[in-house]
């Protein structure tokens, strides 16, 4: 089996790339459409310390597409947790019972601390302000599936202090040659050593406040929902919540080809008149989560696809 899944450095382009193309192959077995029990007998932990829908369900999705089961952590309420137990503790457990385990938790850095108390590959779910790479996976599946590339104009927007879905995109599309806009208010802006990493690698990274006039030039807008949960100060949040509000009216002048993203759930950053415009990738995004992460099963557990599909 391969190795754990933290951040995106992790995987290298190539492994991205065949990531990618392995996806798009099981696009049938994704929707239903064939059955490919792949992964018979191999059993997923779902272990989420923090609330979630697609990532949880997505991941259970995929690994029951491809004939295997998953457990899940169930409400921490109801686990060993509100008795003391510690991460280390569960994680150990967890390796016991399971092949392979996604996490989700508050803390960021506590998926690499899983890893490395268990044998089985640990894959990040969400770290607090950390990494999401398995979000990564599938943003760049749906924007490579919209425009065949990835070196394009992407505008990141909202909260991209505390986002880690944009803080590995970022990365990720970097590598790929893609030309990146932060637009955020100065208390929400892209951490600085995020931003000089990606300038070190030799990325080209325009920060501003201004989404309106960044629209015409954008291949990819990605609209993230201001968190609350990650405010220590409400008052603060209040300051910046609705500040960037997307709807029917701003696509005029856009590119035919522009898609709009959001790694949900979305509160009000994108209108719902946006939804029926051929703009809107958000719901497929959201489905693109199971083939992304069969993808990424099948690779852990050393399935070659290519050989697989079309049996």
């Amino acid at each position: 089996m391969a190795d754990d899944l933290i951040t995106m450095d992790d995987l290298t382009n190539e492994q991205i790339e065949a990531l990618l193309k392995d996806a798009e192959k099981l696009l049938p077995a994704a929707k239903g459409d064939v059955y490919l029990p792949l992964l018979e007998g191999k059993l997923l932990g779902n272990m989420f310390f923090e609330p979630s829908t697609r990532t949880r369900m997505s991941f259970e999705t995929a690994m029951k597409r491809l004939g295997g089961n998953v457990v899940n952590l169930g409400a921490l309420a109801s686990s060993s947790v509100t008795k003391g137990e510690t991460l280390f503790d569960t994680m150990k457990m967890v390796d016991g019972y399971c092949d392979v385990a996604v996490l989700r938790h508050p803390r960021q850095g506590a998926a690499q601390y899983a890893a490395d108390a268990c044998d089985i590959p640990i894959l990040n779910g969400g770290d607090g302000a950390g990494h999401h790479p398995t979000q990564t996976l599938l943003d760049l599946f749906t924007i490579k599936q919209a425009h065949g590339k990835l070196n394009l104009n992407v505008v990141m927007v909202g909260d991209l202090r505390y986002g880690r879905t944009v803080h590995s995109l970022s990365h990720a599309l970097s590598r790929f040659g893609a030309n990146l806009t932060f637009i955020a208010p100065p208390a929400l802006s892209m951490p600085d050593e995020i931003i000089e990493d990606l300038k070190a690698s030799g990325a080209n990274i325009t920060v501003s406040e201004d989404l309106v006039s960044n629209l015409p030039s954008a291949d990819v807008i990605y609209m993230t929902r201001i968190q609350k949960e990650r405010f220590p100060d409400e008052d603060e949040y209040l300051k910046v919540a609705g500040i960037y509000k997307l709807s029917r009216k701003d696509l005029k002048d856009v590119k035919e080809s522009m898609i709009i993203m959001h790694p949900l759930p979305r509160v009000d950053e994108i209108h719902p008149n946006v939804d029926n415009t051929p703009h809107a990738a958000y719901f497929d995004q959201a489905f693109n989560g199971v083939v992304a992460r069969m993808a990424l099963l099948c690779f852990l557990f050393g399935v070659d696809i290519s050989k697989e599909v079309g049996k």
